[in-house]
């Protein structure tokens, strides 16, 4: 009998814990943050955030990822370049999401969100509602607007009260110092530079605590810090890299820059005619690709929807002009030698003022400057005497 009754008490004490913990979680909904490792390629290097939502009641396990974009869309590579290519939310199976980052030894760590039933049930409405072909695509910006703000606004705007996020990072830290990091990291020494080109003084601007959220591993780190309330219950690697050892990088810009320099010098002790044919040759292929850069700045400056191509100053250097006067370079005019005056007295004027500009001028570019500055001043010299 006594034996009846402890068996009893054991039934009812798991019903009430199993009905206190559906009743602790009637959503039976459980969502988390996952935070993709930076990969190998430019698109990738700066990592990534996914959304995952695991329901009991449907049976499913599903990422919501806000990156996605369709290759074949007509005026892909235009409207890429102009900022208006749109992007849109998808959704993918979790193990498929996942055996695709572990297949190229990218990193994810989960981070489990406390949120009550309602909450979950409200974020996973949102989600299911942006999928819809009304609501899904969006204006992509890398810096404001991308596949990790629009996580963290959609958690922020749920989630009551609403968490307060810390700086992650030094409150003086600029977008451009940022990015460097992950750039750095991962030996894209070119892509550095091209970047550093293209994206002008809006750049450099310092980042508020939520700017510096536009990167998956300082949402990461911010919702861990959470400074009002709790936000994450668990977090976890869900499996183990391979660790590769890197390899030195000796073909840098700054190394490119400065053969290219000497190489010229060299070229302009050839003193017969053929080594001079040749060298107006080289001449006027410089300085109709710094006329055509000068150019792409422009339209990246005027004709884009891009909110940090604004306002570069590497048009100083990179004159539009230069690409007519490429094919003027062994004329006699007078007006040519004016310009050639007037161009060593604005790249020497840029040198003095490089580290005094507004927009962190990549160092590569200085040889490459009194390049320019040294042929300008060669063909000026010729045509004086």
């Amino acid at each position: 009998m006594i034996i009846f009754k402890k068996l009893c008490c054991l039934i009812l004490f798991c019903l009430f814990f199993q009905q206190s913990a559906f009743t602790q979680d009637s959503s039976r909904i459980r969502i988390s943050l996952l935070t993709c490792t930076p990969g190998n390629e430019l698109y990738s290097i700066f990592g990534h955030s996914a959304l995952r939502i695991t329901d009991s009641n449907s049976v499913t396990d599903i990422v919501y990822n806000y990156g996605t974009f369709n290759f074949d869309d007509d005026g892909f590579y235009l409207k890429f370049i102009r900022g208006q290519l749109l992007y849109y939310i998808s959704i993918e199976d979790f193990q498929t999401f996942k055996f695709n980052y572990q297949a190229t030894n990218r990193g994810i760590t989960e981070q489990v969100l406390q949120l009550s039933p309602q909450e979950k049930i409200n974020i996973q409405h949102s989600l299911n509602e942006n999928l819809k072909e009304e609501n899904k695509y969006y204006k992509y910006d890398f810096f404001l607007d991308n596949c990790t703000t629009r996580l963290r606004d959609l958690i922020l705007n749920s989630k009551k009260p609403t968490p307060a996020l810390p700086a992650v990072m030094p409150i003086d830290m600029k977008f451009r110092e940022a990015i460097d990091i992950y750039l750095y990291k991962g030996e894209q020494y070119w892509s550095k530079l091209g970047i550093d080109i293209l994206l002008g003084a809006p750049t450099d601007a310092v980042m508020t605590p939520s700017q510096q959220q536009f990167l998956p591993d300082n949402l990461m780190t911010a919702l861990d810090k959470s400074l009002n309330i709790p936000v994450v219950t668990s977090k976890e690697s869900l499996y183990k890299l391979d660790v590769h050892e890197k390899q030195v990088v000796w073909f840098t810009p700054m190394f490119f820059f400065s053969v290219l320099l000497a190489f010229f010098i060299l070229m302009s002790l050839v003193k017969n005619r053929q080594g001079q044919a040749i060298l107006a040759g080289l001449d006027g292929l410089l300085f109709f690709l710094t006329g055509a850069l000068g150019f792409l700045l422009i339209f990246m400056m005027t004709a884009t929807d891009h909110s940090m191509t604004k306002t570069n100053f590497n048009i100083l250097w990179a004159w539009p002009t230069h690409a007519v006067i490429a094919f003027f370079v062994t004329s006699k005019k007078a007006w040519v030698k004016k310009y050639f005056l007037i161009a060593i007295v604005g790249n020497l004027l840029v040198l003095l003022a490089w580290a005094f500009l507004p927009q962190q001028m990549h160092d590569a570019l200085i040889p490459f400057v009194i390049l320019l500055t040294y042929r300008c001043a060669a063909r000026y010299i010729k045509l004086r005497y």
